[in-house]
């Protein structure tokens, strides 16, 4: 038998920060709506132990992980570590479709990347990596994001104008594309 309250953890940490309404949680869970209200009542009950770091909030009509607020000193402390400063893979992508783009929604940022990008760009605001520089005029005015001179000192930039042209890493991505087909290709007519 399933574990339904183990799926529904999975799920809340899956989608992050954009949660789930109760409507997915009966429609994903195959729940009554009367169930589902009950599976995540119970699981709100296990995060309420003082031995959990997380819990359950009912926030904009979705249900999130959020961090407990009484700790929030230790996290600020780990984002002001400078040895945190070591930026990960995503990191590097996020930060760079921003540099390229801005200023660009975190919507628009998420559809370049194809994957959600909100606790990156939260990390990278936090960090002082990037910035909010206005709101959009496309419907809901998303806010808009820029870099910031933090971001520039890091990377040894004077300003913004000085990135590599991105036709550089299209070309040299295409020159490797060409290589490898020609290998592969080579290949398959000396094996037949």
């Amino acid at each position: 038998m399933e574990n339904k309250k183990a799926i529904l953890e999975g799920l809340l940490f899956v989608v992050g920060e954009d949660g789930l309404n109760l409507e997915q949680i009966t429609d994903i869970l195959e729940l009554e709506e009367d169930e589902a209200k009950e599976l995540v009542k119970s699981l709100k009950k296990d995060y309420e132990n003082n031995e959990r770091g997380i819990r359950i909030d009912f926030l904009g009509n979705k249900f999130k992980l959020t961090t407990k607020f009484e700790h929030r000193k230790y996290y600020q402390k780990l984002l002001e570590r400078t040895d945190s400063n070591i930026l990960s893979q995503p990191a590097l992508e996020t930060l760079a479709i921003i540099a390229y783009n801005e200023p660009i929604t975190r919507l628009q940022v998420d559809t370049l990347r194809g994957v959600s990008s909100s606790q990156m760009m939260r990390k990278l605001v936090a960090k002082g990596f990037i910035k909010e520089k206005g709101r959009s005029d496309m419907p809901g005015r998303p806010i808009l994001y820029e870099t910031t001179s933090v971001f520039l000192d890091y990377f040894g930039l004077g300003s913004i104008n000085e990135l590599p042209d991105m036709r550089d890493f299209i070309e040299k991505e295409e020159q490797e594309k060409e290589s490898t087909d020609l290998y592969h290709s080579r290949y398959i007519e000396e094996s037949e």
